[in-house]
Order: C-alpha cells, then sequence, then structure tokens
C-alpha cells in the first residue's frame, strides 16, 4: 500500500492564514472537531507560524462512540440521522466548541471512501460545520476523486467557511454626518 504525502496546495495555507489573522484580530480562539478529515484541518491550521495564538486543540472523533464521548453527539442523532449528516457535524462543532470554551470550532464528517458508501450516502458526500458564539452554519459537500482528493477538498471547503463566517461584518463608518 502506498502512502499519499500529506501537503496542502497555497489556497488551503492562504486560508489557514486568513482564518488566524481573523481571529487574532477578533481575539478569538479555535478548535477543530473532525472525522472524515482525520485531523487534516488542524494540520492545516498549524503549518501557519503563530497558530498557537488562537487554535487551542483538536479532536479525531472517527467512531460514533468516540463522538458521543468526546464531543456529546447525540445517540439519537446518530440512530436518525447517523454519522455522516449534517445535524451531526453540527453538533461535532458544537461539542469542541464547549469542550474547550473557544470561540470558533470546525467539523467535518463524511465518506472518503473507498469503501463505506452506501446508496443514499456515497462517496464523496461530506458535511462540515461551524460553530460560532451565536451559531452553527452546516454546509453539505458532493466530492469526487481519490481519498486524498476528497479529504483536501472538505479541508479547503471547512477552512472557506469558517473564513466566511470570521470575518468582521461590522459597518464601516467611512462618511462622516455633516453638522
Amino acid at each position: 500500500m502506498k502512502l499519499e504525502s500529506v501537503s496542502f496546495p497555497e489556497p488551503v495555507l492562504g486560508l489557514a492564514e486568513q482564518l488566524g489573522n481573523q481571529l487574532r484580530q477578533r481575539g478569538w480562539t479555535c478548535a477543530t472537531a473532525e472525522s472524515c478529515t482525520g485531523g487534516g484541518i488542524a494540520y492545516a491550521i498549524t503549518q501557519i507560524a503563530g497558530s498557537s495564538d488562537y487554535l487551542t486543540g483538536g479532536f479525531v472523533t472517527y467512531s460514533n462512540e468516540a463522538k458521543v464521548r468526546v464531543l456529546g453527539v447525540r445517540h439519537s442523532t446518530l440512530d436518525r440521522v447517523g454519522a455522516v449528516s449534517g445535524e451531526c457535524a453540527a453538533e461535532m462543532a458544537a461539542g469542541a466548541r464547549r469542550a474547550l470554551d473557544v470561540d470558533v470550532a470546525i467539523s467535518s464528517t463524511g465518506i472518503a471512501g473507498p469503501s463505506g458508501a452506501t446508496a443514499r450516502k456515497p462517496v464523496g458526500l461530506v458535511y462540515i460545520a461551524v460553530a460560532l458564539p451565536e451559531r452553527v452554519e452546516t454546509r453539505k459537500l458532493a466530492l469526487s476523486g481519490h481519498r486524498a482528493t476528497i479529504m483536501q477538498s472538505a479541508i479547503h471547503e471547512a477552512l472557506a467557511l469558517a473564513v466566511y463566517l470570521t470575518r468582521d461584518r461590522s459597518p464601516m463608518n467611512t462618511e462622516q454626518e455633516s453638522e
């Protein structure tokens, strides 16, 4: 069996750097809760020098039992919709945020393949979530390619969502009111 190299294309590292800058500007911390990306989101974040300023930690919860015991994913969620679902991704992100007392948590769960697929959940089906202080956002991804490609695409999409959701959206006061 040939192991594929672990390296990230520039866009992933650019997103990790941008996320770090945004977290640092806000004084926020983050964590990860990963299944199908196997720690890749946290690994990408730690490729940026100074990431210990904002990355508190992460969890790789590959089994359902780990999702329940470590992140607090409900058995009822797993029984009703399974681990590869938006609900599970949301509970994973919320659980990591709670467990490590951070502002933002990023999660992933899915089927990177080549095995594990079902008729309703094909290889490449991935759910990502980002838990923020006020809400949790999830996305369903339909990715294609080999296992490593699916994993890298999921990492990219998870970081992109986190970057988008952590942007400072306060209105800029560019015009002074005239007297």
